[in-house]
């Protein structure tokens, strides 16, 4: 007697969705789980002194705008395996040379000379790094003094008025309606970013160049090239992000950046960049920026003295990090 032996077809695999996959990648995702339980535990403590104001949460991408500009660029520079330490004092002189450019020959000159002042600091940091050898921790580091000097001597550590409308509408201080004009910087800054660093040979060659730069030597990639560019592009954002200042605020000061060097690299672990080189988002990244921005602004509203709000910021940013680089 024969049995009858039945043919099941398979089944189909079930295609993970969208969520499933989200929460499997939560250390990579961390910033946005963090980033909405911070905002969602502010909204509750300090809805009476505003926070969920519409102008309030549009003074935070105003309050940020400048780090997520330069936040975008050091994605580059990191996941190349490289650091760039200089770039809020090159903010602060490129502030002040542009406020002292418009002054004597109007808003055009005054960006003209904003690209320059961040394309030299580009071109001796990158040419420090790649031609000397010397560790982009060290270049930059020592930049950043030098930078800092410079703007103080040639401004008398004064602020430098600038009295332009139009300069000051376009870089920072307009508004589009509603919308902050600085909001479109970032939007700008960080689509352009992404997609240079998904969609590019040049991303992918950064990338591969923090990876594993001997292995990307091999394979073709001209890595001193990659991150003479990863350190140029880093200056030109810093340099951007002077320009911002001065405009929003409508003077060039020597201390306009200062210390947003550490905020950009914060931004960048809790963005979920990898200081060792060959990973990292732009998208990441600016919700790190944005993320520190909130933190910023909900300690302000609960009236802790600075003191008192950098011991709470830098407990926070530990915490977050911490939770990120967990290792299974």
């Amino acid at each position: 007697m024969k049995t009858a032996v039945t043919n099941a077809a398979p089944a189909a695999p079930k295609t993970p969705s969208a969520f499933s996959h989200f929460a499997a990648n939560w250390r990579q995702n961390i910033i946005y789980f963090g980033f909405c339980a911070i905002f969602v535990i502010f909204s509750l403590t300090l809805s009476e002194q505003g926070f969920l104001d519409v102008n309030n949460l549009l003074n935070i991408v105003r309050q940020t705008a400048m780090i997520a500009i330069m936040a975008t660029a050091m994605t580059f520079v990191l996941c190349a395996g490289e650091i760039d330490l200089s770039v809020g004092a090159v903010a602060g002189l490129v502030s002040v040379t542009t406020a002292m450019a418009i002054a004597a020959g109007g808003p055009a000159l005054g960006v003209g000379v904003g690209v320059a002042t961040g394309l030299a600091v580009g071109l001796v940091n990158a040419s420090l790094t790649t031609r000397l050898g010397i560790p982009s921790f060290l270049t930059t580091l020592a930049m950043m003094g030098i930078a800092k000097g410079v703007a103080m001597w040639i401004s008398g550590t004064g602020a430098i008025p600038i009295l332009n409308d139009g300069y000051a509408f376009v870089f920072g201080g307009g508004n589009l309606g509603p919308v902050p004009v600085l909001m479109v910087w970032i939007v700008v800054a960080g689509f352009a970013g992404h997609m240079a660093l998904r969609k590019t040979t040049f991303g992918r060659r950064v990338l591969a160049t923090g990876g594993n730069a001997m292995a990307a030597h091999y394979t073709g990639v001209d890595t001193k090239s990659i991150r003479t560019k990863v350190l140029l592009v880093s200056s030109m954002a810093a340099a951007v992000a002077g320009m911002l200042y001065a405009g929003r605020l409508q003077s060039g000061r020597f201390q306009l950046g200062e210390g947003d060097e550490l905020s950009v690299i914060a931004a960048a672990v809790l963005g979920g960049t990898s200081l060792f080189g060959g990973k990292g988002t732009v998208i990441g990244f600016i919700m790190g920026a944005l993320m520190i921005g909130l933190i910023n602004n909900g300690l302000l509203l609960m009236g802790l003295e600075f003191s008192q709000q950098l011991i709470a910021r830098g407990a926070i940013i530990i915490i977050a990090v911490a939770i990120s680089q967990v290792r299974k």
